[in-house]
């Protein structure tokens, strides 16, 4: 040894993705993001009876699936589309409400830890989804 405690310089390589990885991946996120958030809105439509119970548990009325199912039907249809950016931005919103919102009810419930975990993990995936598609806007505001 030489008294050196390195003898080159480390280095980070970053990783760009590419424009077509970043809309490939918005869209297959966003896809996956509606077809999940239009079969919760179909079954509080059409009052499934999971729901059922589990609005029962938390102590919410029954009706309350039919105003939550029909938001979520509609917030679909805004995340789908890129004319609106603010209808897409308040879908997004209301998503993360309702997502924040079922992690309190739990809370409020004194459920066991496990039942939070489907609502953090929608919550985690709405946000990557949010950041791709702020990517993807970016990428169309310089073509």
């Amino acid at each position: 040894m030489d008294g050196k405690l390195f003898t080159q310089s480390p280095t980070i390589t970053l990783t760009v993705m590419s424009a077509k990885t970043i809309k490939i991946t918005y869209w297959v996120l966003t896809i996956l993001l509606a077809l999940a958030m239009a079969g919760d809105g179909f079954g509080g439509v059409t009052k499934q009876q999971a729901g059922i119970e589990v609005l029962q548990h938390l102590g919410y009325p029954i009706y309350f699936m039919v105003i939550m199912g029909t938001a979520k039907l509609l917030g679909v249809i805004a995340i789908l589309q890129n004319k609106y950016k603010t209808v897409k931005e308040w879908a997004y919103a209301g998503f993360s409400f309702t997502f924040f919102g079922a992690i309190a009810s739990r809370a409020f419930a004194g459920d066991a830890i496990g039942e939070f975990i489907p609502p953090i993990i929608m919550l985690v995936f709405l946000f990557v989804t949010y950041y791709f598609w702020k990517k993807f806007n970016q990428l169309k505001s310089t073509e």
